[in-house]
């Protein structure tokens, strides 16, 4: 029976072996996939910069203060012409009041 007890402890050491390479492959594969997205991303970033100093078009806004006709929602805080003015003493737009 020693034997049969041995062979059996072997299969199950050969059985943990296995898949223990097997786990250490398919972490190797996963940190090489990463570093695959991480190569790209930087190839991405190094576009985006070289795109800008090229003299890509920037977006600018102008920003223009309240007119006079015009006022602030106390509530939802948009800038209205006055005809949506609903409560003048809350300054409530007609949605919010």
């Amino acid at each position: 029976m020693a034997k049969d007890d041995d062979a059996d402890q072997t299969s199950e050491e050969g059985a943990v072996e296995t898949s223990l390479e097997e786990f250490l492959q398919r972490r190797e594969r996963k940190a090489s996939g990463r570093g695959e997205e991480s190569d790209d991303e930087e190839a991405l970033l190094e576009a985006m910069e070289e795109r800008e100093g090229r003299g890509a078009e920037s977006l600018t806004v102008k920003v223009v203060p309240e007119q006079p006709d015009e006022f602030t929602c106390r509530r939802c805080f948009l800038v209205k012409h006055r005809s949506q003015l609903k409560d003048r003493r809350k300054m409530l737009c007609l949605d919010c009041a």
